[in-house]
């Protein structure tokens, strides 16, 4: 199955998961909340399918382009 890498468009911190690995997911859905330099930035799914695996947790400091999630693409 096809799968998709969700990555980090920016250098920050996981504020908060919305989704489990296992939920579905739909394009522009949101994953996941980032946040820098106090601003709360959402990470959103350019796919839909099912979340595959959750690569970070809450708390986790992030750089740009990292692996945040796999998605199996429907």
């Amino acid at each position: 199955m096809a799968t998709e890498r969700i990555k980090s468009e920016i250098t920050g911190t996981v504020w908060k998961i919305l989704l489990a690995e296992g939920d579905a997911i739909q394009v522009e859905s949101e994953l996941m909340i980032l946040e820098s330099m106090k601003m709360e930035i959402p990470v959103e799914s350019a796919v839909s399918g099912r979340i595959q695996s959750i690569l970070v947790a809450p708390g986790d400091a992030v750089d740009e382009d990292q692996d945040l999630a796999i998605i199996e693409i429907d």
